[in-house]
This record gives structure tokens, sequence and C-alpha cells, in this order.
């Protein structure tokens, strides 16, 4: 039988007659997800006319980052993220950019340095033009990754999301995710190299990939898998260090510009600062001065809060009487991050989008959250356009998208946890499996030293 996706067969005219031959074009999950992916590409790329166009209102739905970025970073100039220019993201983000201004400045044959003020603009629609189409060579990339573990079907509820047709070009998120994607596919083909080398790379594109090792330590933990974990664990660190070092000997404050900017960054768009701050709760003042280091208060009480629940997710990993999924602790991780973090932008739903599907593939809880992802998408633009200005009282409706968004997202968590200590319910786990995309973790026992400590405790 061929695996499908909640009600996918219904969708498509029933179930399989017992004549058909499995694996035919017509009812292989790829050529449908790669196409229904080109589709919503499609209509991306069409949407970003009337800011092509010149049109520079934030409820046209079309803004970009990556055109704005290019005159912003000084791309439009020639000019090299981190050697020449600061960019406010992580190694492998930059090092994306300058591959789209290069091969920009070949199609329009320098930069603006030696063009005319015409040919310059032009530039800039050239440069996203040249940014769209690798991203979505990466957007397929994610779609193939997905294509190849247990559930291939569930590759459609990434391949129509939503989240893609309004987030896709906002930034450069894809590169993250894709590689995010590609290194849950080693770990799932018990390839603990490869597993680093794109965790690693994934890190140096944005960093929240780097909460996924929580988990993996937790459950190899768990089950004893030492040798797959400190195998993984190097090939991140040296596959980090590979792409990260050069960059730092070059310019050390260039590539420490990333960790300063977020370090001192305070409540921004999207998080739930941003919008108590809106309600009259003023974020906390002060800072601390840590040696030659100073951090905001600010800044320690949201690593507090990311620290007291990492450790409630990491007991809720070890102690479940079932040991739980790797997929479902990289979505607690990642939405915890969300949740607790100083600014939370519309594209950050590629972020969890692949680790829903995998954590809990089922059709409501995908609605739902892309349901509360679109609002807040509407929102934040009609916000930044002035149809939602603090003090009008119509700010209350930007409030309510944040807070449903949130919500969202504590009710998705919840619904994981609930299949973590009720695993009959976790779809995944259909037919007896236990973790088909875990890896060496798929399957495996609790380590001994485990089975003692709740011997232990069960007896005190």
């Amino acid at each position: 039988m061929i695996p499908d996706a909640p009600g996918l067969s219904k969708l498509l005219g029933g179930k399989l007659g017992s004549r058909v031959r499995p694996g035919g074009i017509w009812f292989s999950a790829g050529p449908w997800a790669f196409l229904a992916l080109t589709i919503n590409f499609t209509a991306l790329m069409v949407r970003q006319l009337p800011c092509q166009a010149g049109q520079t209102a934030y409820l046209a739905f079309c803004y970009s980052d990556i055109r704005s970025l290019w005159y912003w970073r000084g791309l439009q100039a020639g000019q090299i993220p981190f050697l020449q220019s600061q960019v406010e993201y992580p190694v492998l983000t930059g090092a994306f950019m300058e591959v789209g201004r290069r091969f920009t400045a070949l199609l329009v044959g320098g930069d603006s340095s030696t063009l005319s003020a015409a040919q310059t603009a032009q530039s800039a629609q050239i440069f996203m033009g040249v940014t769209s189409v690798l991203i979505f060579i990466l957007f397929g990339v994610l779609v193939w990754a997905h294509l190849k573990m247990h559930r291939p079907w569930d590759a459609m509820l990434i391949a129509i999301s939503p989240a893609i047709l309004t987030t896709g070009l906002i930034n450069w998120d894809a590169l993250v995710v894709a590689l995010t994607s590609l290194a849950l596919l080693a770990w799932s083909r018990k390839q603990p190299i490869w597993t680093g080398v794109w965790l690693g790379l994934a890190i140096s594109a944005k960093l929240y990939p780097a909460l996924l090792l929580v988990p993996l330590v937790v459950l190899a933990a768990r089950t004893g898998k030492w040798r797959q974990l400190w195998i993984t664990a190097g090939a991140t660190a040296a596959s980090w260090l590979a792409v990260n070092l050069p960059v730092y000997l070059a310019t050390p404050s260039g590539w420490l510009y990333f960790w300063t900017f977020n370090a001192d960054r305070g409540p921004d768009y999207g998080s739930i600062w941003y919008a108590f701050n809106l309600v009259g709760i003023p974020q906390v003042q002060g800072s601390l001065n840590l040696g030659s280091l100073t951090l905001s208060k600010f800044s320690l009480l949201v690593a507090l809060l990311m620290v007291v629940g990492a450790l409630a997710i990491m007991a809720v990993l070890l102690l479940a009487p079932n040991r739980p999924r790797l997929a479902q602790g990289a979505f607690l991780m990642v939405a915890l991050f969300l949740m607790v973090n100083k600014v939370y932008s519309p594209q950050y739903v590629l972020w969890l989008l692949p680790l829903l599907v995998l954590a809990r593939p089922r059709w409501l809880d995908w609605v739902v959250f892309s349901i509360s992802e679109t609002l807040y998408y509407v929102a934040i633009w009609a916000l930044l356009d002035g149809y939602l200005n603090t003090g009008t009282g119509q700010d209350k409706l930007y409030l309510l998208a944040v807070f449903f968004r949130v919500g969202v997202l504590v009710w998705l968590s919840s619904r994981v946890l609930m299949d973590i200590f009720k695993p009959d319910g976790d779809l995944v786990r259909v037919g007896g499996l236990d973790d088909p995309d875990g890896g060496v973790l798929n399957a495996a026992a609790d380590a001994a030293w485990l089975v003692k400590l709740r011997q232990q405790l069960s007896l005190a």
C-alpha cells in the first residue's frame, strides 16, 4: 500500500484498486508534489510583479528583504558581505547573497559603479529574479528530502502550503530549511557524518537548527547511541568551522556583527514582547556587565525562559513512558524558540512547516497552522502600511493576530505532547511503527541506566 497523507486518497478519487501496479507515475507522490510546488511558486512569482514594477505599499503583499537589501547592504555597488559590508545574518546566508550578486553582475555586465541609474534599478530586478530561481531550487530540495522519508505523500503538505505562497521570497530562509531537512533525511538513513555536515551548514545559515541537537542528545542518551551522536556532533562542528573560521579570520568584526546585532536587539515585530509593549507592558530595562561582555536584562530574560523551556522538553523526551520521535522533539524546541524569541518574522513559518509535517502530519493541524500564519502575514503588512497604527485602537487587530499565532503554536505543541504520551494516536506510528525516520533511534530500547532510574523513581 502506498503511504498516503490523511484523506488524500479520497481527494484523488479513493483508495487504489487491487490491480493497480504500485509505483506508477500517476500514483507516485513525487510528480504531484513537484507539480504542486511549481504551481505554488509560480503564483508567488506573479505576486512579485507589483513590487518589480515599483510598487512600495506593504499591502501590495510583495515586500522582500532580498530586493531591499540589494541596496541597503551595498550589493548593488559590488560590496562583498562581511568583507566590505555588514550583514545581520550568519556566514552561509551572506555567501548565498554573494552568489546572487555575482550572477547578477555577470548578467548586467558590472556593478553600479559602471552602470547608469536605469541599469542599476534594472539590476535590482535581475538580482530578485536570480535569487528567486535559486530559492525555487532549494524548495525543490526541501520537497525531495521529504519525499524520501517514510511518508512521501506528506511532502504535499509542504508543496501546497500557503507559507511558500506568502513568505517564500521575503528572505533567504529557504536555504536553512532545505539544509535542515537534508540533515534529518541523512539521520533517517543512518548517516551520522552527513547529518553533521548538513546540520553544520544549516547552523551557518541561521542559528535555529542548533536546537535540533537538543533532542538528538537526549534521545541518544536515552537509547545509548553515543557513537552515532559523537560522530554527528563532530561532523557538525567541523562543517560549521569550515564555513565560519575563514570569515572570522578575514574579518572578526564582520563575523561578530550577527551576534552583537541579535544580543542588542529589543522586542521586535511578531514577538509576544512587542505585543506586550503595545498594550503598555514595558520590557525589562537595564543591563548586566559580565566581565568584558554587557547584556541587557531583557536578553537574559529571554535566554532564561528558553533554558527553562528546553529543560522541560528534555525531561519529557527522557522520561516519557514511550520514547518520543526525533521530529517531535525538534518541533517542540523550535516552537519554544519562536514563542519566546525577541522577533517572530512572518517568514519564520518556513522553519516550522517541515517539522510540523514530520511531527504531526494531520490536515486539521496543518490548516489551523496555515490560517494563523496567513492572518499574521496580512496583519503585519497592514500595520506597517499604516492601517493598524498604534494609538488608533486598530492595533488591537494586530495584537489579536500575534496572540492567535502564538496560541496556535501552544495548541500544536500540546497536540505533539499528547501524541508523545498517547502514542496510539500518533499517525506516524500507526501499524506498530516506532520512529521510521529516526535512524538508529528507530525501535531502539531504553538504555540500562534509564531503566534502573525509572525503577528507583517508582520505588521512591
